[in-house]
């Protein structure tokens, strides 16, 4: 799309698209004019040859190279590793722990994407993005997360395979989309199990359903994001290309809604 295929109202209208890219961290306003000229960018999906393009940056989305960019500069996106004992609420109306401790710093206002259990350490994802976290915690999106747990007992190849061929629960089946075994030591296992289911404790239910109680469990990804060296309690921004990832897999999974 060039100026010529823009209505003249959104030509008065709305920021120049090398400008707003700048001021989102793309790049450089002049890098930025380079990879719209090489027909690098797209706004609402078609592809834009032309750096004075305008766009408004509340309403128009535009990627670069096909990964979405994210133009509001008020959202915030935050990984944390939650704690053992802290629960994911921002206000626990008992006065446990909770995750507004990590928050008290930032201006803006965020929440938690999902939920991990008190007794869950790993990945949460805070933020102020209320369409992101819809689609990044509702099952029907199919964005998995991945659990590393310790049990109880020796996992065989067989336990393997029920959790995948899916186990019978109080509120109904389940399969794990993906389960491993990692290490098997003494009296206890280390098993890996990826699903996009959001019920409560489904993954300690699973495995407590197939003879091997949790003694630890944490979440090492979400999505495309990985805990990687986060330490416990810390926090971080994601970056700009985990970011552009989550933001692309929200735009394609509304596109299909």
């Amino acid at each position: 799309m060039d100026s010529t295929a823009m209505s003249a109202d959104a030509e008065r209208q709305g920021e120049r698209l090398q400008k707003v890219m700048a001021a989102a961290g793309v790049a450089s306003r002049r890098v930025s004019e380079d990879l719209i000229a090489a027909g690098r960018v797209s706004v609402n999906g078609t592809v834009v040859t032309e750096p004075g393009t305008r766009v408004d940056p509340l309403t128009d989305q535009v990627a670069v190279d096909g990964t979405a960019v994210q133009l509001d500069t008020s959202r915030r996106y935050v990984m944390l590793n939650k704690p053992v004992g802290v629960v994911s609420s921002m206000r626990d109306e008992q006065g446990r722990p909770d995750l507004s401790r990590f928050t008290a710093d930032y201006p803006e206002r965020l929440f938690n994407v999902g939920r991990l259990d008190a007794e869950t350490s790993g990945l949460l994802i805070l933020t102020n993005d209320g369409e992101l976290a819809h689609v990044l915690a509702h099952p029907p999106f199919g964005v998995t997360k991945t659990y590393i747990a310790r049990v109880r007992g020796v996992v065989t190849p067989q336990t393997i395979g029920r959790l995948t061929k899916g186990v019978e629960l109080d509120d109904g089946p389940i399969a794990a989309d993906k389960a491993k075994l990692l290490q098997s030591r003494g009296d206890d296992s280390l098993v890996e199990v990826t699903l996009h289911s959001g019920r409560n404790r489904i993954v300690r239910r699973m495995l407590a359903e197939v003879g091997h109680p949790v003694i630890e469990l944490v979440r090492r990804q979400f999505g495309p994001l990985h805990l990687g060296t986060l330490r416990s309690g810390q926090l971080r921004d994601l970056t700009k290309a985990e970011l552009g990832q989550l933001l692309t897999i929200s735009r394609e999974s509304r596109t299909k809604e």
